[in-house]
């Protein structure tokens, strides 16, 4: 294919911050809100889903139910993923957020433990979808030097979901006020809920031109921003003019396959690769691991009731979003580097303090959701950082499939496993004993 010379980056990075960037990581974001409040609901209704009312499910099922979901997860990121990269950002928008919306409404109706998790693994291979599209329009469509604050931000709104299902789960849990089966199942609805009332503002979104330009789309590219451009001048932006001289040479690839991606993952780019599968690996080990369990580290060790376990969670949530909006700008300023190395060494180190307190039985319910409060403040950046990072340092013509390859190896060695290792070790432990 024969080379382009085009601007269209260097325009996309000047532009100053709008009403279109808004409704980018508005639109887009919702994603995470909708997977925060899934896995929320699921930690909280853990203990419910074990009563004879409900699924009468065991604890180890109950991880199972959350380790089928990332799988789904796992699955829905590498096929939707490729067609991102093929087909472009924009389409898979439609596909993968109607999936996520019928699988998990149709959840709420399971009657026994296989066809909830069969309604729970296409779910979660709706959200997976999502993840490797929406991270690349986001990265694509905001100024580079708002990429960061902006990115940890929107990973970051995964907790206000887990919010908004602890503030649901405190009244639909209540057997006061709905029965025991049918709470659960409410709360199951209120994430195709919230998806169906944001749904129109993804109409808005465009196609990531830098994706149309790497694709040989130069036409279509310079349209579509030529359009934000002036949208942007409308509102009383003067933009500042973009010469030649600031145009790069782009030579435009055709789709490539995750065979491909792996020799140029592990062949071209081992050190990159190496950091990306860290990154993303233990952050997905250390919060599926904990967040799924929750509801039942607080029911089984602290006593806590099914019903009062969102108000444990709320608190938990908040901490982990505000960590996120608060450092996130920092990444911008201070740097990458400087920021995932601190935010993991700092939580890494309380979180070694939390565990040697809870083996020495010195937390209550309470002292623990405090220390999981400080932990993850600095936690939910850093663990934000995997798909920034993952996102900027591997070429655009495979950036999707990039983050959904290092996504699947997260979730399978970490999110998978880590939640139905602690429903084990939860329901090996005694009476509240500590099984450690």
């Amino acid at each position: 294919m024969r080379t382009l010379r085009s601007t269209v980056p260097a325009r996309l990075d000047r532009l100053p911050w709008s009403r279109f960037h808004w409704l980018v990581i508005s639109s887009l974001g919702i994603a995470w809100i909708l997977d925060g409040l899934e896995i929320t609901m699921i930690a909280g209704i853990a203990d419910t889903l074990q009563r004879r009312e409900t699924l009468n499910l065991t604890a180890s099922l109950v991880g199972l139910t959350a380790s089928v979901y990332l799988l789904g997860e796992v699955v829905g990121a590498l096929v939707f993923a490729r067609l991102a990269d093929r087909w472009g950002r924009r389409r898979l928008f439609i596909v993968t957020i109607v999936l996520y919306l019928v699988a998990s409404g149709l959840a709420g109706l399971a009657w026994d433990f296989a066809s909830f998790a069969v309604l729970r693994f296409v779910a979660g291979m709706g959200i997976g979808g999502e993840y490797g599209a929406i991270n690349s329009a986001i990265d694509e469509l905001i100024p580079a030097r708002y990429r960061g604050r902006a990115d940890i931000a929107v990973n970051g709104t995964y907790w206000f979901g887990a919010m908004l299902a602890a503030a649901a789960q405190i009244v639909l849990l209540d057997p006061d006020r709905l029965p025991v089966d049918v709470g659960w199942r409410a709360g199951l609805f209120l994430g195709p809920l919230i998806g169906l009332m944001v749904w129109r503002l993804r109409r808005y979104v465009p196609e990531s031109p830098r994706w149309l330009i790497v694709h040989g789309r130069a036409d279509e590219a310079e349209r579509i921003l030529t359009g934000i451009e002036r949208n942007i001048e409308s509102r009383g932006s003067a933009l500042e003019r973009v010469g030649d001289e600031s145009a790069i040479e782009i030579v435009p690839q055709a789709p490539v396959g995750y065979m491909q991606i792996a020799r140029s993952l592990f062949g071209t780019y081992p050190t990159r690769s190496l950091l990306g599968a860290a990154i993303m690996i233990t952050q997905s080990f250390l919060y599926n691991a904990i967040f799924f369990t929750s509801g039942l580290i607080l029911g089984t060790f602290y006593g806590v009731a099914n019903e009062a376990v969102g108000y444990f969670l709320f608190p938990f949530a908040l901490g982990n979003l505000a960590g996120a909006l608060l450092l996130g700008v920092l990444f911008d300023t201070k740097g990458r580097r400087a920021m995932i190395s601190g935010t993991y060494l700092l939580s890494a180190a309380l979180l070694a303090i939390s565990g040697c307190l809870f083996y020495a039985g010195a937390l209550n319910a309470l002292t623990q959701t405090m220390l999981w409060c400080v932990i993850f403040f600095f936690a939910s950046a850093g663990a934000s950082s995997g798909y920034l990072t993952v996102s900027e340092i591997f070429p655009i013509e495979f950036r999707a499939q990039a983050i959904a390859f290092f996504f699947a190896i997260a979730q399978f060695f970490g999110g998978v496993v880590a939640p139905a290792l602690f429903g084990r070790l939860v329901e090996a432990s005694n009476d509240g004993a500590n099984p450690l």
